[in-house]
């Protein structure tokens, strides 16, 4: 297949971790990715100057998920994936099941609620058009367990397995609409499980993890189909440029095995995040029950007495 159409070259050198990670740019990520450092770092800014207290550990976290789409889409990666199975893989893999992790521990839409000015009355603003949209039925619904797993596990099965997959690779517009794809579908999927954001579906820790187990081993059994395949499988990886020195069956089962072990990493990191949260809500509402009986104390030892003094009156 011919990517002169995307300003990838043919006759690209056999690929290297340094050589992959070139920058090279492409305008459409490279511009969200700034877009989206400087809207959040314009929020952060926004509070600090307020007196408002925002998390270090937010900013870090939504930094490096940003990082991890500038590596995968900003670089000779980018070139890399266009003509090898294995190195797309990695840009899938990182796009749609780490980065959307990191970016979710950034809370940015906690952030924009926050910064964001209130509209006057009668006015709808950038916040009021977000909190319509936070509790839309759209919302509900696209972020319902009954959609995002089923969506989750088509993004690989009826994407890959389907003719669906070389027509996007034929155009950059087509390449940049998956990419965008995958992140969103990753950010859908692990939002209600592990996001800190708001959402208009949070079931119980017990549930979240059962939702983040019941699409996971989808990615191990669909790596484990290509690296049990005996011919290639997808058009557009079929005829490697002969420059890279490689053979197609062999990429396309690297490519497997990537799918399959990748499966593993958001599991872990999501189990921690959700760990790490549970505690914390146990401790909030230890704390807020402490509070109550702090206040209500005196009131309920005067009742107590109040009995006791009764059956002292009935026993007389």
């Amino acid at each position: 297949m011919d990517h002169s159409g995307h300003g990838m070259m043919m006759d690209l050198p056999p690929f290297t971790l340094g050589r992959g990670l070139q920058f090279a740019p492409d305008s459409f990520f490279l511009i969200g990715c700034l877009l989206a450092l400087g809207l959040y770092g314009w929020g952060v800014v926004r509070l600090r100057r307020r007196g408002d207290a925002w998390p270090v550990s937010r900013s870090v976290f939504f930094a490096v998920g940003v990082l991890s789409i500038a590596v995968v889409m900003c670089t000779r990666l980018n070139e890399y994936g266009m003509v090898m199975f294995s190195v797309h893989m990695v840009q899938h893999m990182i796009i749609s099941m780490l980065s959307p992790i990191l970016l979710l521990l950034g809370a940015p839409v906690t952030l924009a609620l926050r910064a964001l000015p209130v509209a006057g009355r009668g006015r709808k603003g950038p916040r009021e058009l977000l909190l319509a949209l936070l509790h839309s039925r759209y919302l509900r619904v696209i972020t319902h367990p009954a959609f995002t797993i089923p969506m989750f596990i088509a993004s690989l099965y009826a994407l890959y397995f389907t003719p669906l997959f070389d027509f996007l690779m034929e155009s950059r517009t087509g390449h940049i609409a998956m990419m965008v794809h995958f992140l969103a579908v990753g950010l859908i999927f692990f939002w209600p499980i592990m996001g800190v954001d708001p959402g208009p579906h949070r079931p119980g820790y017990v549930m979240r993890m059962l939702e983040l187990f019941a699409g996971m081993p989808f990615h191990a059994f669909f790596g484990i189909a290509l690296m049990m395949a005996s011919e290639p499988m997808i058009e557009t990886y079929a005829n490697p440029p002969a420059s890279l020195g490689i053979d197609a069956l062999s990429d396309q089962n690297a490519a497997g095995g990537i799918a399959w072990a990748f499966s593993e990493i958001p599991s872990v990191l999501v189990l921690i995040a959700l760990i790490y949260q549970w505690y914390h809500s146990e401790q909030r509402a230890a704390v807020r029950k402490d509070r109550a009986a702090d206040r209500d104390g005196d009131k309920e030892l005067e009742a107590y007495n109040a009995y006791l003094a009764s059956l002292q009156a009935r026993s007389q």
